[in-house]
């Protein structure tokens, strides 16, 4: 299971509309490491600018790379999350997370992170099974 959905919310969804707000939360507890790595992601790209900030240090465990896989996997998650934090995600191999501004002027800059090119030259053996 991805989520950790309470009765509430999924008494929600069943119902029709769910509150984006309480969605997040969900994504929050569910999935803590994958948040704590967004947020950090978003809080150093404000200090420092530039273009984006990326992680990449693999994930301590199986459990934590299993967040980032589902929160970056899901269209729903995933989006939620953009809207959430007021920027774009990109994502390599199972641990290279990327947050970018909403702003046009980095858009060759995000073309280039998720293009064919840079995910090849994202991978390594030590990779290989992640």
């Amino acid at each position: 299971m991805s989520l950790d959905v309470s009765p509430a919310l999924l008494e929600q969804a069943e119902r029709g509309e769910v509150d984006e707000a309480a969605f997040v939360d969900c994504v929050r507890t569910s999935l803590p490491y994958a948040w704590e790595m967004i947020s950090s992601l978003v809080a150093r790209l404000k200090v420092d600018g530039g273009p984006f900030a990326d992680n990449q240090t693999p994930p301590p465990d199986e459990q934590a790379r299993g967040q980032l896989l589902r929160a970056l996997a899901s269209d729903a998650i995933r989006g939620a999350l953009q809207r959430h934090f007021g920027v774009r995600l990109a994502f390599q191999n199972c641990h290279r997370v990327a947050v970018f501004p909403l702003e046009a002027s980095v858009d060759e800059t995000l073309a280039r992170f998720t293009s064919v090119r840079s995910q090849l030259l994202n991978q390594s053996p030590e990779l290989r099974d992640c």
